[in-house]
C-alpha cells in the first residue's frame, strides 16, 4: 500500500514551553528535569545547552558539570499536556489517523486528505504554521511513504524545518543512511555494526536475512527491510492503544511499604486524568502494578479480575507486588490494559507528495 505519512516532532518541546513562558531564558542554555541531588534526570534540553553535550535522559548532575551555567526548570507535565492537546487538535483538521508517540511527537497518515491538493509536503508546512500561530512553538516534520523514513526525515532539518522523501527517492535515501540514524540503533548496536564493518544501510544491504538474524537476532528481518527503506507498519490511531500507565522514579529510594503507599495517591491522580481521555472508547481488561527495586530488579503483577480502577485496588495489588522482595523501591508504576479492538481494513491511494 502506498501511503503519505508525516512525522511531527516538536523542537525541544518542554524547554521551548518554559522559554516561551519566560522570555528572559531565550538564548541561554535551558534544560527541564529533576534536581541534581539524587537521581535527577533531564527530559529535554534546548539547542544552546546541547552545544555543551547536554542531552535528554542525562543525569542532571552530569549535565551541570558539562554546562555549569545551565538553567534547570522543573518538570510541569500538566502544562505540557495542555500544549500537546492544542497541537493534537490541529492534527485533527487534516486527518483522524494520528498515532501519538509522546506529548511532543506523532505520526499522521494524510493519504486520503484532500486539503492543499492532497500534498503531504504542503500539509506538513501548514500544520507547522498553525502550531506556531496557536502556541508560539516550533515543530519539525518528515514526510515519506512510511513511518521509518518519515521519522528519520523529521530530524533532518531541525529545528523548525522539514524534509520530504518522495517514493522515487526512497531506496537511494535509505542506501546512504548511516546505521546510527536508524531508530532503535543505539550506541551498543552501532558499535557492534562498526566492528562488522557495517557503517551505512548500503553495507547492511550486502547481508542476507540469515546473516542479519545471526548477528542481530530477531531484529535481523526488520533491518533487512529498513535498510532498503521498507516499512509496512500502519499509523495506529488511539483506538488501537493496548494499555495506559503512569510511573514515577524517585530521587531517593522509598524505604518501606508505608512510604510507597503514601506516593500512590499522586500517581493515581495523574493516571485518572489521563484515563478520562480514553474511557469512552475503551474497555479495560486488567489492572497492573510495576515496581523497580533499589537494585534495578523489577516485578509486575496484573489482575484481569479487576475491570474498574480505583486507588484501593492499586494499593492492594501494590502490596502483593512489594512483598515479593520487600526491599527499597526506586520506581512505582500503575496502569490498565485494554481489550484488543477489531482490526479495520482501509485502502489508500498515493496522489501527491
Amino acid at each position: 500500500m502506498n501511503r503519505k505519512i508525516i512525522h511531527i516532532d516538536q523542537d525541544c518541546f518542554y524547554a521551548a514551553v518554559e522559554i516561551r513562558d519566560n522570555p528572559r531564558l531565550k538564548g541561554k542554555p535551558v534544560a527541564v528535569g529533576g534536581r541534581p541531588e539524587g537521581r535527577g534526570v533531564l527530559t529535554t534540553a534546548n539547542y544552546e545547552a546541547r552545544k555543551y553535550g547536554v542531552k535528554s535522559a542525562m543525569p542532571t548532575s552530569q549535565a551541570l558539570k558539562l554546562c555549569p551555567q545551565l538553567i534547570l526548570a522543573p518538570i510541569n507535565f500538566s502544562k505540557y499536556r495542555a500544549e500537546s492537546k492544542k497541537i493534537r487538535e490541529i492534527f485533527k483538521l487534516f486527518t483522524d489517523k494520528i498515532e501519538p508517540l509522546s506529548l511532543d511527537e506523532a505520526y499522521l497518515d494524510v493519504t486520503n486528505c484532500k486539503q492543499l491538493e492532497g500534498s503531504a509536503t504542503l500539509i506538513a508546512k501548514e500544520i507547522r504554521r498553525l502550531i506556531y500561530e496557536k502556541t508560539k512553538l516550533t515543530a519539525s516534520a518528515g514526510i515519506a511513504e512510511n513511518k521509518f523514513l518519515a521519522k528519520v526525515a523529521s530530524d533532518w532539518n531541525k529545528p523548525n524545518g522539514q524534509k520530504t522523501i518522495t517514493p522515487s527517492q526512497t531506496l537511494s535515501f535509505a542506501t546512504k543512511l548511516p546505521v546510527n540514524k536508524i531508530p532503535g540503533v543505539g550506541k551498543v548496536t552501532t558499535k557492534k555494526m562498526h566492528s562488522l564493518n557495517i557503517k551505512t544501510c548500503a553495507d547492511l544491504q550486502k547481508l542476507t536475512i540469515e546473516q542479519l538474524s545471526y548477528h542481530f537476532g530477531s531484529w535481523g528481518l526488520r533491518l533487512y527491510d529498513v535498510c532498503r527503506g521498507i516499512d509496512y507498519r500502519e499509523v495506529q490511531s488511539r483506538g488501537k492503544s493496548k494499555s495506559l500507565s503512569v510511573e514515577n522514579t524517585y530521587s531517593k529510594d522509598l524505604t518501606s511499604l508505608d512510604v510507597c503507599l503514601s506516593k500512590l495517591p499522586m500517581i493515581y491522580s495523574d493516571f485518572k486524568e489521563r484515563l478520562d481521555n480514553y474511557k469512552n472508547n475503551y474497555k479495560i481488561s486488567s489492572l497492573f502494578v510495576k515496581i523497580k527495586f533499589y537494585d534495578f530488579t523489577q516485578t509486575t503483577i496484573e489482575r484481569s479480575k479487576y475491570k474498574e480502577p480505583s486507588l484501593e485496588l492499586f494499593k492492594e495489588i501494590f502490596e502483593e507486588a512489594y512483598y515479593r522482595q520487600a526491599e527499597p523501591v526506586r520506581l512505582i508504576g500503575i496502569g490498565v490494559k485494554f481489550d484488543s479492538p477489531k482490526k479495520r481494513i482501509k485502502t489508500a491511494q498515493l496522489d501527491l507528495f
